[in-house]
């Protein structure tokens, strides 16, 4: 299934200038977590984060393909964030 999500959204996501780095559908305490690590070669700050998001939500609505609720977790493969202000 993860495969799946990554085929489905990457074009999208690399139009952003970034890649998806990894995908992860698991279990967590009572929660189904939807995990979504992206990457490129400089520093993604949170606002990127963001904007990934609001350009998958809606793509994986609309394919609809996991029947169970979950929380969509888009994070970046570096250990921090730059949050720039």
């Amino acid at each position: 299934m993860e495969e799946k999500v990554k085929k489905l959204l990457e074009q999208d996501v690399n139009k952003l200038g970034v890649s998806i780095d990894s995908v992860v559908y698991e279990k967590e305490g009572g929660n189904y977590f939807l995990r979504i690590v992206i990457d490129r070669d400089e520093p993604i700050d949170i606002d990127t984060c963001v904007e990934v998001t609001n350009v998958i939500n809606p793509l994986l609505d609309k394919a609809d393909f996991i029947s169970d609720s979950y929380i969509l977790d888009v994070s970046t493969k570096e250990k921090g964030v730059k949050d720039e202000q």
